[in-house]
Parts: structure tokens; sequence; C-alpha cells
């Protein structure tokens, strides 16, 4: 038995009643909230910059849970222009649907005639989205991508019956009026399909912002599908397939050079 004073010396002393450690290293959590005025985005900006303006080189920061996650989704560099610039991403896939109706045609006219009209019914979906005072939110872009399937498919079905009487001998600017004749039943049936938008587009209560976005989106969307399939479809159609006859039509050039001859 050895008293205690002997091996260690006792005095009082304050200190932390916890120790948190956070990735093996002792650690000091900090919690706040912004004002509303603020996003959370500038928050941590400012919370990074006075961090790395006051903590002395021995120490560091580090961002957990929601924090954390919003972190990690800003360093993707792609994922935060899409956000910025969602457009970017219909573009693609606007170009990707090009590329599968060329290897199904195997010609650029036909997919070319299709797609044109892609881009007139989203601005026709965005011209409703601002009118009413929405924002171009994610439930917005999901009504995008419903009518860029909607408005290709109504232009496939007017160049393809295009492509068929032309094959049948008839003009290209006959070929495209019957077509856009013909097809005027169908398109028209398939755009009043979009009447179960009518309720999301005047919804109220819980959820409603999220229902009227989807809503105005898909209703002016399908109006611009409609209108536009049905006037420009045939207008592209005739344009395009006139330039590509003229190319093929079109006398192929002759190269000629001199050479001189050395007289004996």
């Amino acid at each position: 038995m050895l008293p205690l004073a002997s091996v260690a010396e006792v005095r009082e002393s304050a200190g932390p009643v916890q120790i948190t450690r956070y990735n093996m290293h002792p650690a000091a959590p900090i919690s706040g909230a912004s004002l509303p005025t603020a996003s959370t985005g500038e928050v941590l900006a400012t919370m990074e910059r006075l961090a790395d303006r006051e903590l002395p080189d021995n120490m560091a920061y580090e961002w957990t849970e929601l924090s954390y996650l919003q972190k990690q989704a800003s360093k993707l560099e792609e994922f935060r222009d899409l956000q910025q610039n969602p457009i970017s991403a219909f573009v693609l896939g606007a170009v990707l649907v090009f590329f599968v109706l060329a290897g199904l045609y195997e010609a650029w006219s036909l997919p070319l005639s299709v797609i044109l009209v892609v881009p007139m019914c989203v601005l026709c979906a965005l011209a409703g989205v601002f009118v009413r005072g929405q924002d171009n939110n994610l439930f917005t872009q999901i009504g995008f991508v419903v009518l860029v399937g909607l408005a290709c498919k109504n232009a496939i079905l007017i160049v393809e019956f295009a492509r068929d009487r032309q094959l049948q001998g008839v003009s290209v600017f006959d070929a495209a009026l019957e077509a856009s004749q013909s097809r005027l039943r169908p398109i028209v049936m398939t755009t009043m399909c979009f009447i179960h938008m009518l309720p999301p587009y005047y919804a109220s209560g819980a959820g409603a912002e999220m229902r009227r976005s989807v809503g105005t989106a898909m209703l002016w969307g399908a109006f611009g599908v409609t209108l536009f399939g049905l006037f420009l479809t045939p207008v592209f159609f005739y344009v395009i397939r006139g330039i590509a006859a003229r190319r093929k039509t079109a006398p192929p050039r002759v190269s000629t050079t001199l050479q001189p001859v050395s007289r004996p």
C-alpha cells in the first residue's frame, strides 16, 4: 500500500464534461441557423471564410450531416452546371434522340425534321411557367421530359407518312400537306389525353405548388406540341427534304490542273 501523493499530484482544473472526437481527432461541434433572407450556400461559404481566417494552422474544419451532403453535391461541377442551366440536359437528350432516329431511318434529313419541333414545344411550356410566375423547378423539368417524347411522337407520325407518300411518287410539298391533314385527328386526340392536367393546373391546398408546376408545363407544352407540330413539322420536312434532294442532284465538281509540257 502506497499513498497516492507518492505517485501522482492531485489538483483541480476546468475542462469539458464530454470530449467529442471526429475522425479520431478531438473536435468541437458547432450548430447554427441562418437568417430567412440567406441561403444555406451563403452560410456555408461565410463559415468557411471565417474558419480559414480565424482558426490557427493546427486546426481544421469539416462539415457533417446535411451540410456535408450539400458540400458533396456542390463538388460535382457537372451537376451544378445542369442545375443552373437545366436546358443543357434536354439539349443532350435531343441530340441522343437525333442519333437514334438517324440510325433508324439511315438518313439525317428525316430525324432533323422530327427534332426541330422539340425546342418550340419546350419554349411554349417555359412561357406558360413564366406567365404564371412560377420557377423552373424539378417538377417542371419532369414535364419537359414528357413533352419531348410527345413532340417527337407527333412529328414522327407526320414525317413517316410524308416520306411514304414521297416514295410513291408524290411531290415533297403535296406529301407534307397530305401528311398534316391525315394526321390531324390522331395528334389532336393525343393532345386531348392531357385534359387530366386541368386539376393539377388549378390545384390548391397541401402540395399545390408541386402539382401546379407539373400541370402548367404539361398543359402549355401540349398546346405547343399540337400547334407547332401540325404547322411547323410539314414545313421542316419540305425544306430539309428539298435541300437533301438538291444536294443529291448537284453535279460533281471536276477539278482540272494544267501540267507544263516541255517541247524537245
